[in-house]
């Protein structure tokens, strides 16, 4: 029992002790606890800035064609396959020509007679027009002949024409590239009757499609506010998630001077080369249009500005609240024209929420 009481005493003892101690020895302790804020800095550079306009779109091939014949029939062959490639002018597909190519067969043959009958007629002309200069034969036999003449010349281009007709038909029955590229899809099958007159004879117009996406195009839609600043042949990149390290080089091709009426935004298309295929149709890709460069200017991450005009530097052991005017920005880089000079220690880690004059560590010199 007393052995329980002296523990009680020492106890209620430690407590008045410290209850006793004054405020300020408290909240100096408590400031000690904290110690230094831990900070990263960057060293303030001259380097080359560009200010960049971000947009999405959908990746298309920069040509593409239904490859369709341009007369109706039964589909006999078909020479490639989805992911071919192929070279302009190369056979891809043929409707069944077996009634064409008599046609021309018998387009021939008239064509044959119906020139000697002309080349007949032309000699009995010409020995006409002779007889006719030496008054050597009545004007009613000079008429018959030129009638007959002009007979033949007829008959002579009809046939040519008919000529003409066949092997036109045959020709457009015949389905060849149009340009060199990648097969995309076959939309038809061998025995199809199909009929180029008749919309929605299939599921995809064309009896193949024909890509050609060694160069691609993206339509963008973009705000009067930028595309104000968007001209034709500024620089501009693509990205896809796929490749999100990688970025390809292209160009602005066209920039719409008509607002949509709906959207009341304007279309611009950005081409850019492709020579490894590794930008395909039909999907989703991220754009950056270049509208203007500095080189050789003093800049800083984004992250290292604070309410839009300060920025903290790391002088010996504190946080130094420093103002500071933009120039060009991007989406990780700031151009500062007055406030900083070259070799500043700008906090770009642990600067939200610091005070003026706080005690920091700096814990790593990013490079950014």
């Amino acid at each position: 029992m007393k052995k329980s009481l002296l523990a009680l005493i020492i106890i209620l003892f430690t407590l008045a002790v410290f209850s006793c101690k004054p405020p300020a020895q408290q909240e100096e302790t408590k400031e000690e606890s904290f110690g230094a804020a831990p900070v990263k800095v960057y060293k303030v550079r001259k380097q080359s800035i560009s200010e960049k306009f971000i947009y999405t779109g959908l990746i298309e091939a920069i040509n593409k064609a239904d490859v369709t014949p341009e007369v109706g029939g039964k589909v006999s062959q078909i020479y490639v396959k989805e992911g071919d490639r192929v070279q302009k002018g190369q056979l891809l597909a043929e409707l069944d020509t077996r009634a064409v190519r008599l046609q021309l067969d018998q387009a021939k043959a008239g064509q044959a007679v119906a020139e000697a009958n002309y080349k007949d007629a032309k000699r009995n002309m010409d020995r006409m027009d002779r007889l006719s200069q030496e008054n050597a034969v009545s004007e009613q036999q000079f008429e018959k002949v030129k009638l007959a003449f002009e007979a033949a010349d007829a008959q002579h281009q009809q046939a040519a024409a008919v000529l003409n007709l066949a092997r036109y038909q045959l020709d457009v029955s015949i389905m060849k590239a149009p340009f060199s590229g990648v097969i995309a899809s076959k939309n038809v099958e061998i025995g199809d009757v199909i009929n180029p007159m008749m919309a929605g004879y299939g599921s995809k117009s064309g009896v193949v499609t024909l890509m050609d996406f060694s160069r691609v195009k993206v339509y963008v839609d973009v705000p009067l506010k930028d595309v104000v600043r968007i001209k034709n042949g500024q620089a501009a990149y693509l990205k896809i998630s796929a490749f999100p390290e990688k970025r390809f080089p292209g160009k602005v091709a066209v920039v719409n001077m008509t607002a949509d009426s709906i959207t009341r935004k304007f279309r611009v298309e950005i081409n850019a080369d492709n020579p490894d295929m590794l930008l395909r149709p039909n999907i989703f890709g991220e754009v950056d249009i270049e509208v203007s460069s500095r080189e050789n200017v003093l800049t800083v991450p984004q992250k290292a500005l604070l309410e839009d005009r300060y920025v903290l530097l790391a002088e010996n052991g504190r946080a130094i609240k420093r103002e500071v005017i933009k120039g060009l920005q991007n989406a990780f880089l700031i151009e500062i024209v007055s406030g900083l000079k070259e070799g500043d220690l700008v906090i770009i880690e642990g600067n939200y929420g610091l005070e003026d004059g706080a005690e920091i560590e700096v814990k790593e010199e990013v490079s950014q």
